[in-house]
């Protein structure tokens, strides 16, 4: 609280306020803001009286140094809009007031999260085309790809609030029923995640209301939709789900209501949510206890706290699997991060009979142990991975690996890769999975090479993991690194002879690829260094989905913007030039499927029956016979007109004739090189492969704009940047404070009315490219050739010398190349010749 008091004391110079500004990248993180007092929202009333600046005569500086000293100080306003409109406070000028609101919503996180709804839903760059290929290749019939499909879509547009897939195949949706249902709407929560203000308001058509009784499917997945939508900011949302667990008692709704709420007081160890949770798991239902048990440990997460004996107990009354389940997720969350604190509780579940329990103590293990290599742990898990009679315990262990290795990704691959091979198909699963947790986002060969080959695994689970797993390693890696995989993933999704199993991990796999809108990633550190908290847990409920597919949502919690934004004095982001040293292809955004090549046509061997060979063995024959028939004839003949032709011939003609034909065959020669001269021209122009532009070494970026984990080290701000990081040395990732070196000149900011200018005169311009587009193609129609007309008939001596008779006229343009010439000459032509008088 001194800290704060002295904050608010001199954040009247504008240079501390951008000093404060600063801070924000360090504050809200997890760990720091575990340390700091809840800022609840300021009171309307305090705001306005704070804007009319009515307040009682200030305190003494002696009697507020007093106060801070002294316990009465726990009374004092929360905030400083609180201290500014409470009784006794001095009037203050609004410069204050503004840059306080400002300080309170940085370290609350509404600045930085409504900076990333802007950027997400501005740079959108989810191909829908996957997703309709897609649905079309899988059976809405079946329930498990018709919800990996919609669990895909929701990956795909996490946070970008544009649900047009959704819109636009409704019936499809419709298809969804029971706990299919419960997940679609809970896929709403992902898409809308961020919406602070708004996120009940756009859940309002599936919330419970008081006098209308809906699906329970739908009321429970919109519940759980509220807390993925506020989670680890769910103050104001607190109270209504609250209020929503209390007034159900229908076990599918407090089912949402528990993970729900959970979400949304994640991290707080509110007693009373406690209390309310535990009375929903004192009722023995196994859906609403399962969903109280894993809201126990969200609610208590990191804390250590002795609530977690109390759970324990419990899991030794109940005889519920899925209570003892959501129980043991619920210990290892509450055992986040507290390392040898939680060894009581390790050796305690890791000696019990229930494999279920000891299936949570790995997870305890794992969770406690996040990210610090420890050795002991590392061989504690290794020990029951091989010893322990359970698959689930044993594929538990493995998978836990993963978590305690975290802090050293490059680690992973290297201790897995004998249990990788193992002839347990559970623990070759865990191996995958371990490699995926520890190597998000990163791209390493190691874990690439590793994953590669169990694509092709026996087992449909192994093949299903090794799909996610490879997803999670490859995100926002270069296209030429991650095609090949794309193409897998489409030839199982495709494939209607893989096993379901297999298919649903490859649905999964390319929604994970490009999550939100392909500006997303895995972000398991925060860019002061620390782990965050919310994507480690979501993480760890997400492996829950092999249990309960529902829980799979909950991999949206991991995903960190790969952006960068810059501000300016006013938290307003400027449009600023950036250089990229690196080739433009490096970091650019996938190509958009287009529908040609999703349309990949496969030739099927057409099938051949005996009787049909045996025909065309016969047709051979026949075909054979003939042709030595006709090559004898032809010999025959050629040797009588051999025979006709030896006559003498006068020694000038026969000269003549074969100079004649020498020169007759170089002018033949000659024309027909001509002519294929004249077609080959044009066409060795367009057969000539064009030779392909050289890429530039570098490219210039406008921010916002994406910057993934590879690239920054390539980022740079030019020597004559206009704008500079108010933090020397600052990387240039995630938001930046930005200082203006050049205060005198205009500002244009991201979003003005340039875009909306351009965007206008779209239409005009689409519409003259439509107009040209239309001239191209009826340009052909005009200049189609006609038909090339009917040779000239030859004309023969006798047309010449006869003229042209009625009836002789037809018969002379006939062919008279055979015998008959000479009879139609004595028989027709010279007859009418005499009749017309030409002799």
């Amino acid at each position: 609280m001194r800290l704060a008091h002295k904050l608010v004391c001199v954040l009247c110079s504008s240079r501390c306020m951008q000093r404060v500004l600063i801070l924000h990248l360090m504050l809200h993180t997890p760990q720091v803001q575990e340390q700091l007092p809840k800022i609840p929202e300021p009171p309307p009333a305090a705001v306005s009286g704070a804007a009319d600046g009515a307040a009682a005569p200030p305190a003494a500086d002696g009697d507020t140094a007093t106060a801070m000293d002294t316990d009465a100080a726990a009374a004092a306003p929360a905030t400083a809009a609180d201290a500014i409109g409470a009784p006794g406070a001095s009037e203050v000028a609004p410069e204050l007031v503004d840059k306080l609101t400002k300080l309170q919503d940085i370290l609350s996180g509404k600045t930085p999260i409504a900076l990333t709804l802007e950027f997400l839903y501005h740079h959108n760059k989810a191909d829908l085309q996957i997703l309709k290929n897609i649905k079309g290749a899988v059976d809405a019939r079946v329930s498990v790809s018709h919800s990996a499909t919609i669990l895909a879509n929701a990956l795909m547009h996490a946070g970008t609030s544009i649900d047009a897939f959704l819109r636009e195949n409704l019936e499809w949706l419709s298809r969804a029923t029971n706990w299919a249902k419960f997940s679609a709407t809970a896929g709403l929560g992902v898409i809308h995640r961020g919406q602070l203000q708004q996120g009940k308001a756009l859940m309002a058509p599936y919330l419970p209301r008081d006098g209308h009784t809906g699906s329970p499917y739908s009321e429970g997945g919109a519940l759980y939709a509220l807390g993925l939508i506020t989670a680890n900011h769910g103050a104001a949302m607190q109270q209504f789900l609250v209020e929503s667990l209390r007034n159900s008692s229908n076990p599918i709704i407090q089912h949402g209501a528990c993970l729900g709420l959970g979400l949304a007081a994640l991290g707080t160890n509110d007693d009373e949510i406690f209390e309310d949770m535990k009375n929903v798991l004192y009722t023995d239902d196994a859906v609403a206890g399962e969903a109280a048990g894993i809201g126990m440990g969200l609610l208590c997460c990191g804390t250590g706290s002795d609530k977690a004996q109390e759970m324990l107990a419990y899991a030794h009354d109940t005889q519920h699997e899925k209570i003892i389940r959501g129980l043991a997720m619920g210990l290892a969350l509450i055992s986040y991060g507290i390392e040898e604190a939680a060894d009581t509780l390790i050796e305690q579940m890791s000696r019990e009979q229930d494999p279920i329990l000891r299936y949570g103590a790995m997870y305890v293990l794992g969770l406690a142990y996040r990210g610090t290599g420890n050795n002991a742990a590392v061989q504690r898990l290794l020990h029951f991975a091989v010893t322990d009679v359970s698959d689930d315990v044993r594929r538990a262990a493995v998978l836990c690996l993963g978590f305690v290795l975290m802090g050293a990704p490059e680690q992973c691959p290297k201790i897995v890769l004998l249990l990788a091979e193992s002839f347990n198909p559970h623990m070759r699963y865990g191996a995958a999975m371990a490699v995926g947790l520890a190597c998000a986002g990163t791209g390493l060969r190691e874990a690439v090479s590793l994953l590669e080959g169990m694509l092709n695994d026996n087992t449909d689970f192994v093949r299903q993991g090794a799909s996610i797993a490879l997803a999670l390693v490859l995100g926002q890696q270069p296209e030429s690194v991650v095609e090949p995989f794309r193409k897998k993933l489409m030839k199982s999704i495709t494939n209607k002879h893989e096993e379901v199993m297999a298919r649903m991990g490859s649905i999964m796999a390319a929604g994970i690829l490009d999550t939100g809108g392909r500006n997303t990633n895995i972000g398991l550190r925060s860019g002061s260094g620390y782990f965050r908290r919310t994507s480690v847990v979501g993480l760890a409920v997400f492996t829950g989905y092999w249990y309960w597919y529902p829980l799979s949502y909950f991999l949206s919690l991991s995903l960190a913007p790969t952006a960068l934004i810059g501000l300016d004095k006013h938290l307003k982001p400027p449009k600023v030039q950036l250089a990229c040293n690196a080739r433009p292809s490096l970091f650019a955004y996938p190509p958009p499927v287009t529908t040609e090549a999703s349309k990949e046509v496969t030739k099927v061997e057409k099938a051949v029956l005996s009787t049909t060979a045996r025909a065309k063995e016969r047709q051979k024959k026949k075909d054979a016979e003939k042709q030595k028939q006709e090559a004898a004839a032809a010999g025959k003949d050629g040797k009588a007109d051999a025979g006709a032709m030896d006559v003498d011939q006068p020694k000038a003609e026969a000269d003549s004739k074969p100079a004649a034909a020498a020169d007759g065959a170089a002018s033949t020669a000659d024309a027909s090189k001509d002519a294929v001269g004249d077609k080959a021209a044009p066409s060795s122009d367009k057969d000539k492969p064009k030779e392909k532009e050289k890429e530039p070494s570098s490219f210039t970026m406008t921010a916002p704009c994406r910057v993934v984990p590879h690239q920054v080290k390539h980022v740079s701000f030019p020597p004559n940047s206009r704008w500079v990081p108010v933090k020397r040395g600052a990387a240039p990732w995630g938001i930046l404070v930005l200082k203006d070196l050049r205060p005198d000149e205009p500002v244009e900011y991201a979003g003005s009315g340039a875009a909306t200018t351009a965007a206008a005169a779209t239409p005009g311009a689409a519409g003259d490219a439509a107009g040209r587009a239309a001239g191209q193609q009826q340009q052909p129609k005009q200049q189609e050739q006609e038909p090339a007309p009917p040779a000239p008939f030859g004309k023969f001596w006798w047309q010449l010398v006869f003229g042209v008779g009625n009836f002789s006229q037809c018969i002379l343009q006939g062919c008279f190349d055979s015998r008959w010439t000479r009879v139609l000459l004595v028989l027709i032509v010279i007859p009418q010749c005499c009749c017309h008088n030409v002799f």
